[in-house]
């Protein structure tokens, strides 16, 4: 899903202190990962950022729309190529954690991913 489609959405937004430390990371680090508790803002808080990229993909791994478009991550990301990808519930897909890794290094650089997740021990692990 584009991220044009989520700017409706904004109108409320409650600026957060952590945005600026996100962004900064997304400068200098090839991935950043917002962790915590259901609801707590999460994936609003993802939107707003890449909002301000006009090549920003979104995708809610707990939809299966947007879970089916990971069936060949490889692929996937082949064709995001140069993209900001954001991966909403990503402890819906643990088998993801692999291929990230290779899909990050093999692209270096800064900038590529957002990954969105409950702050559960086994996501902290699988994220290392």
């Amino acid at each position: 899903m584009q991220i044009g489609s989520y700017g409706s959405n904004m109108k409320n937004y409650i600026n957060r202190v952590i945005t600026e430390s996100v962004k900064q990371r997304l400068k200098s680090m090839p991935a950043a990962a917002i962790l915590g508790p259901r609801q707590c803002g999460k994936s609003t808080l993802a939107k707003k950022i890449i909002g301000g990229f006009s090549d920003a993909l979104y995708i809610d791994l707990e939809l299966p729309s947007d879970s089916s478009k990971l069936r060949d991550p490889e692929a996937f990301f082949r064709l995001n190529k140069g993209k900001i990808i954001c991966l909403d519930e990503i402890q819906r897909a643990p088998e993801l954690f692999p291929v990230l890794r290779s899909i990050i290094d093999a692209e270096g650089r800064n900038g590529q991913l957002i990954i969105l997740g409950s702050a559960s021990p086994e996501l902290i692990k699988q994220s290392s």
